[in-house]
């Protein structure tokens, strides 16, 4: 058996891993930027008596089109400018891989960062060029970035703003020339716009090589698999034919579309997360051995200065609290953890089973 799969599966896939979930049962769960308040009962009542009306034994609209008339009214896309959904943004990413990738043709992007574009990549036959960060406060290198461009000539770029796991935006001038200087496709990932006041969303039309991709997966709604890509719609058109039928399932789009005329309630939720951003920080910064990251997201990342970010991750958790542990995961992030913002005392619990471990 072995030896028939290693004939036949790709080289490259058999030096991947799978991407792995921890098991989370009876944790803190801190692990993964999810919004930690669920929904108010009178939603959920709301919710359930609309989905007892679904024909749940036929396929769902294969452009899920409220959905879309819900997230151009709640998001503010820009007039003219095409729309099309994903199951999250993973299959968004993979739909823009198929579209442009092929043997030879490289996507760039900048490490440490979203782990899914290279893996992606890989998955679809391209080449991954990661660009590093600087090493003090993650910022883009743009020198590095503009030799980078020219010497591969990416088809596919994708810029994470604000970043994933480092949770800073870069410079929007930067990003401005970035997009200038590309051959190919650019794509602001803006996952984490809920918790920014900065985005390049307004700004689609204004060069043609430019595409928003946003979640709502991070405003509270990560089990429903959502996510949209917009820009020109000539770009839309091309993306939309390797979009496999009916990827949007009833189920979510029932849910999504109630969720988004409830969009007050998510803002209400977003700024608590805000605040309590804010307070996480400010403990963090008062530990000895613990240097946190100014963060635009709804995570902060932290460095342990003493090292042993491998016996704080262990700590943490037979205390009952999962964080992520990025120790190994790339030379820039050495002893780091990253925490997802959780409610007051999910936070609280997590700052006391950390200062017990330095």
């Amino acid at each position: 058996m072995q030896d028939l799969v290693a004939k036949l599966v790709r080289p490259e896939i058999r030096a991947l891993k799978a991407y792995h979930v921890p098991e989370a049962e009876g944790l803190i769960k801190l692990d993964a930027m999810e919004n930690p308040y669920p929904w108010p009962a009178e939603i959920q009542d709301e919710w359930l008596e609309l989905l007892q009306g679904i024909a749940i034994n036929r396929y769902p609209h294969p452009q899920a089109p409220a959905v879309q008339s819900a997230l151009r009214a709640a998001m503010g896309i820009p007039a003219g400018m095409g729309l099309v959904l994903g199951n999250g943004s993973d299959e968004l990413i993979q739909m823009l891989a198929l579209t442009l990738g092929g043997i030879g043709r490289k996507v760039l992007s900048f490490d440490p960062g979203f782990v899914m574009y290279r893996m992606i990549g890989v998955f679809t036959g391209m080449d991954y060029v990661g660009v590093p960060l600087r090493p003090e406060g993650f910022d883009l290198d743009l020198p590095a970035v503009l030799d980078a461009m020219d010497r591969e000539q990416p088809v596919l770029t994708f810029i994470a703003y604000p970043n994933n796991p480092t949770g800073n935006l870069f410079d929007p001038a930067d990003i401005e020339r970035v997009i200038e200087a590309s051959p190919g496709l650019v794509v602001v990932d803006e996952a984490y716009a809920p918790f920014t006041d900065s985005s390049f969303l307004p700004r689609l039309g204004c060069w043609p090589n430019l595409l928003v991709m946003r979640t709502v997966s991070k405003m509270g709604l990560a089990g429903l698999r959502l996510g949209y890509l917009a820009g020109p719609a000539e770009w839309i058109a091309e993306i939309d034919k390797v979009r496999l039928p009916y990827n949007i399932n009833a189920l979510t789009q029932i849910s999504a579309t109630l969720a988004l005329r409830h969009r007050a309630l998510f803002d209400a939720q977003t700024a608590a997360i805000r605040a309590e951003r804010a307070r996480l920080f400010a403990a963090l910064a008062s530990l000895d051995g613990v240097q946190p990251y100014p963060s635009e997201a709804n995570f902060i990342l932290l460095r342990l200065t003493g090292g042993h970010a491998d016996a704080v991750f262990a700590g943490l958790r037979a205390r009952g609290v999962l964080v992520k542990n990025l120790q190994g995961a790339h030379p820039l992030l050495a002893e780091c953890l990253r925490v997802t913002v959780g409610q007051p005392e999910e936070n609280a619990a997590f700052l006391s089973a950390l200062a017990d471990q330095l």
